[in-house]
């Protein structure tokens, strides 16, 4: 493990941090972006997305049933108020060691309790000359949640997709700008900073695509 930059507090623990988990091959998750689900919430069919929730417990993660991703218009004011609903990860992916390890990481680092419940999404953005993909639509945001990491897999042919961490909402105190490579996370304590990821656009000929999985804690998720 690499840690490039931290930002320490005491509320919940930390600020933010930048880290490169070495023994994590991003490469393992690769081939499980291939057949996301479109994102049916978001217009233009750039996004595709999975998502579940998962309990921590002494004995190690356990997968939790499905339910629906709900968040107010405070904050998400592009799809607030409405209950979302995407289809379950892949149970191959599920069950990858390197896939607990992520979760455990996560765990770790922000020092949950055991019991803690934490949102996984799988996210794919897509780009063309045409039409630029849009990480963030919602703009400058808080998830509403304690906890967010967001942790890079892939970028192919893309360019953009710079992440950005502000002490508010206008936008005009970034403390933190750089993009993900493959490997690298960003941990973030989600009550004291927003965030945002600038759109995407083809590096070359062709379409582009940029894959991250986001996770939360709480998860933001309910039972049907």
């Amino acid at each position: 493990m690499q840690e490039v930059f931290v930002s320490t507090g005491f509320e919940f623990g930390f600020l933010f941090c930048m880290r490169t988990e070495n023994a994590i091959d991003p490469a393992a998750f690769k081939p499980f972006f291939n057949d996301l689900p479109v994102d049916p919430n978001i217009k233009g069919h750039y996004r595709y997305r999975r998502l579940s929730r998962f309990k921590l417990t002494e004995k190690g993660v356990m997968k939790l049933p499905h339910g629906y991703l709900f968040q107010s218009k405070a904050y998400n004011p592009l799809v607030g108020d409405i209950k979302r609903e995407f289809e379950e990860l892949d149970d191959e992916l599920v069950n990858l060691e390197m896939f607990k390890a992520l979760l455990l990481v996560f765990r770790d680092f922000c020092a949950l309790r055991p019991g803690a419940e934490i949102g996984v999404h799988q996210i794919r953005t897509t780009c063309s000359r045409e039409s630029f993909g849009d990480p963030a639509p919602e703009g400058i945001h808080q998830d509403g949640t304690n906890f967010v990491c967001i942790y890079s897999v892939d970028r192919n042919n893309v360019e953009g997709a710079e992440t950005h961490l502000y002490t508010s909402k206008s936008g005009e105190s970034s403390v933190f700008n750089k993009v993900l490579y493959p490997g690298e996370m960003v941990l973030v304590n989600d009550r004291k900073f927003f965030h945002y990821t600038t759109p995407v656009h083809p590096a070359g000929d062709g379409t582009g695509t940029r894959d991250v999985f986001v996770l939360t804690c709480p998860s933001l998720m309910m039972d049907f």
